[in-house]
Parts: structure tokens; sequence; C-alpha cells
């Protein structure tokens, strides 16, 4: 966040209790005063909604202080290391609505999430505090922005990602940009509907790890051009860099599609800051198996007989460097029929639309998606689902026909699997191959089942009857056994980010509605 400027001394301070929720309030009273009573209208709604967030997380995760959790008449107790008791209300692991709008602590009612990290004075909790002071203060405003939204439905799929407002369904850092302006919030973000200008940067092929084919249109005689997103030419690069195309940002806010039509490719950039929990730039080792993984997954679904596609990577390059790199990738737009007025949604973007709330039409996704991904799971990939990642292709009455798949920079492939199978093992090695089962399980049921399905149903009682729905369709096998009889892994979120000194995922695990 922007520091408060000169017209944060006049601000009320009683609509504005918090440092980040001011300091936005300031900035944008001077880049877009027409927001102002938006965002204090937002406020509210916004405190409650990472409040949620954190609550899941409090209730759930394992964290070393919390001693024990006992259900109360009305609610749940969390009984502290110190001897303090936390109480709200009792927690739906999947719930999407904000519920909580206020916890106590000691009796002491606390509304303001940094506020109540402060309070309980745990380790790293002032830093997690500030990160969910600007969560708080970012998701407000990216709400005040919706007033000027193009009215009515999507009809591209970059429209489509725009209406993803609040960011991860489940993380508390749902919508934390350290690092941003609010000027460059308005200037970036998907949700504020922007066209933004990309860079590009010369770098002699001798200077740079290329693979895939990469366009004409980016080079310059023998030198390769590289995509540069402009808040990481300026705060990172710190250079100068030549004009580049226009593009509407994705959901993913780094990944973009091109403006002026449909068809051509995504661009991902590297963007050097921690958007909820990871930094978002890219690494050499993504892009030197980028073109591998791609044909390898490629012709993996072509085993699912039409019913999932994958958006291959057709060219990347880095500059040996996670600050400077790029990524082309199809559009998932490739693989719908228009003619048959077919369109593709991401999946966290179901939740915006009418069907996420019809108990048939949510089984009919579950069971499409469980089986599609159950299967790629049992031939040796595990497959990141979530709700950004994954995209349904929806038929003209709105029925969920195939899949699509997107980003393959997080799967995992299990070579033992693979071999099982009679699948060729392909040339990849590092942190993408693995057969650890708990590890393959962790990454597709807590990217599908507790993210992408979970969101979309929005709660543990429509998740349930989703699942039970859709796993008599499911074929025998020990994931599926797995799947029914097992507690859901979930990514301990708040517990990741008070543990700053531990590196990778951190993992609990969720009652199962199935149980």
């Amino acid at each position: 966040m922007s520091p408060p400027s000169r017209r944060s001394a006049v601000l009320d301070r009683s609509l504005y209790p918090t440092r980040a929720e001011e300091s936005v309030a300031a900035e944008l009273g001077a880049v877009r005063p027409e927001l102002d009573a938006a965002y204090a209208a937002a406020l509210p709604g916004a405190r409650a909604a990472v409040l949620t967030r954190l609550w899941r997380g409090l209730a759930h995760e394992p964290l070393p202080w919390v001693t024990a959790r006992r259900r109360t008449p009305d609610g749940l107790t969390l009984l502290l290391a110190d001897g303090s008791r936390l109480h709200g209300p009792l927690p739906d692991p999947f719930a999407t609505a904000a519920y909580v709008d206020q916890v106590t602590l000691d009796g002491v009612p606390y509304r303001q999430p940094a506020r109540l990290l402060t309070a309980l004075g745990v380790p790293h909790g002032a830093e997690f505090a500030a990160e969910l002071d600007d969560s708080t203060a970012s998701l407000a405003l990216s709400r005040a922005g919706q007033g000027s939204a193009r009215p009515g439905p999507p009809d591209t799929g970059w429209q489509w990602e725009q209406r993803v407002v609040d960011g991860h369904p489940y993380h508390p850092n749902c919508r934390s940009r350290p690092g941003f302006t609010v000027a460059e919030q308005l200037a970036y973000a998907p949700e504020h509907g922007p066209v933004v200008d990309l860079g590009l940067v010369a770098v002699e092929p001798q200077e740079c790890l290329m693979t895939g084919d990469w366009p004409e249109a980016l080079r310059d005689g023998g030198r390769i051009l590289v995509p540069v997103h402009p808040w990481q030419a300026r705060h990172v690069l710190k250079s100068a860099v030549e004009p580049g195309p226009a593009a509407h940002p994705l959901m993913a806010l780094r990944t973009l599609a091109p403006a002026g039509g449909p068809g051509g490719p995504h661009v991902k950039t590297a963007l050097s800051t921690r958007l909820t929990s990871s930094v978002r730039d890219m690494s050499v080792y993504s892009v030197e198996n980028a073109e591998a993984v791609s044909a390898f997954v490629e012709s993996l679904a072509a085993r699912l007989e039409g019913r999932l596609h994958i958006t291959r990577t057709l060219g990347a390059v880095s500059a040996y460097s996670p600050d400077l790199a790029a990524l082309l990738r199809e559009p998932p737009e490739r693989f719908v029929d228009t003619s048959r007025s077919e369109r593709v949604v991401p999946v966290a973007a179901l939740a915006t639309t009418d069907l996420a709330r019809s108990a048939p039409w949510l089984a009919e996704f579950a069971r499409l998606a469980l089986t599609v991904c159950l299967r790629v799971l049992e031939f040796g990939v595990a497959l990141e689902a979530h709700g950004q990642n994954l995209l349904v292709v929806l038929g003209a009455d709105g029925a969920p026909l195939r899949l699509v798949y997107r980003d393959l920079a997080d799967i995992r492939i299990s070579p033992a699997r693979l071999a099982r199978h009679g699948i060729p093992v392909p040339p990849i090695a590092g942190r993408m191959v693995t057969d650890d089962e708990t590890v393959l399980r962790r990454k597709l049921f807590g990217s599908l089942v507790s993210g992408a399905l979970a969101a979309t149903a929005g709660s543990a009682q429509a998740l349930g009857a989703a699942l039970a729905a859709a796993v008599e369709a499911l074929p025998p096998g020990p994931d599926r056994e797995h799947l029914l009889s097992h507690r859901l892994p979930v990514k301990a979120l708040t517990l990741m980010r008070l543990s700053p000194g531990v590196p990778g995922d951190l993992w609990t695990d969720v009652a199962n509605p199935l149980a």
C-alpha cells in the first residue's frame, strides 16, 4: 500500500480505523475521488469476508498456540496457550459467504482481522496482521470499483475472468497486493477492467533460455523480445522498456489476453511480488520444462476422449532470471464451438452465475470434474485443478460438457503410475516428479474437491450433496476409495503465513462431507 497522503489528516478515523484502510482512502481521494463513498460502504463487508477466511484457518489448522477447540451451543471456542479464549460462530470449512462479522477474545469483540491478529500476540503475527489489513482494504477497493463494471453476462473469456472480484475463496490474503499503490491496482487489477500496455525487453539469443516456438512478432532481427508487465518494469527491472501490445489482465493478474480481438495467445509474465502466499515470478525451471510438460500432458489428455483439453504452451523464454521471463499459451476459447453457442468459463467464476445454485447442475459438474481428473490421476498426473487453472465448457443450455486445464507449472507426475499404464515417462526431473501417494492426492483433492468444487458449491452441505450424487458414477479404484473414506486435505493457509521460515506448502485436513 502507498503511504498516506496529506488528505489522510482530515479523514474520519471512525470510518478507516486501520493503517491500510486509511491509506487507501487517502490515495483514492487523490486518484479516483468518485469512488470514495463506494469504498467506505464496502469496508464492513470486506472486513467480514477476510475475517471469515481467517476464522476458517484459526478453527481448523494445526496452529501451535491453539491448545483445544470446543463446540458450544452458540459456536466454537478456541483455548489458547496463554490462557485466552477466542470465540466465534461454528465454522463451515467450505463456506464462501461472509458469515463471520465478529469474534471475541476474552469477551472483547473484534471486527477488523488485522486488529484481532495483533491482539493475539502470536509469533509473526504482526507481519500477518499487516497483510490482513492490506487484504481488507484492497478487497474493499475491488468491490468499490464494480459499479462501473460492464452490465449483463460476459461475452468474452477475459470478461468472465474479471468477474472474480473477491480473489481466493478461502485465503485470508485474498486481495493482498503488497507493493501496489491504489493507482496501480486500478490500472492493473482485472476486477477494475483496465487495458494494460505491456512492455518489451530485447534479449540476445545467447543470453536467454527459450523453449517452443517464439513468434516473429516478438523478435527484433536476431533479438528476442520478452513481454514485461509494467509493474515489473517499474519496480523490479527499473529500466526503460519498449512499448508492447495492449492486453486484458486475467484472474491471475500477471497473465493477460490480447486486446483487439479473440484468438491470440495469452501472455504469462513475471511479476515479482507476493500475491496471497507466493511470489509471482517465473522460474528458470518452469521455462526449461514448459514445452516437454505441455506436450506430455496434451498426449495424456488425448486418452480422455475429448473430455479434457490442455492449453498448450506455445513458447517460453527466460533471461536466466525469474524476474525477466514470459510464456505464451493457447487461449481456452480455442476449445469451444461458437456455432453451438458454447462458452468456456473459469470455474472460479461459476459462483457468480445461477448455475452454481442448482443442485442438479452442481452434481453434473462434480461428476464431470471428478471423473476426468481422477482418471488423469490414475494415469499418473495430479493436476492442480483449482478454480483458476480449471475451466469448463458450457453448452447453450449451461450443461457442463468438457474441461479445459491451463498452467502446468505445478502439476505432479508419478513415474510409477505411468509405468503401470505403459505410458513413457517424460524427460522431466525436479519438483514435478514424485511417487508419493500423499503428495499426489493432496495436489488433486486439495485443489479440485476442497478448492474448485467446494467454492462453487459454497458450503459443506452443498458440496456433500454434489459429491454424493457424483461418486456413484466414478469407476472403482484406490483414489476413489481414498476420497470416500478420508478427511479432505486443505492447505493450512494461515499457518503458512505465520511460518515464514518453513518452505513449501503446509497442509491440514477437514471433515469430509461424504463421510
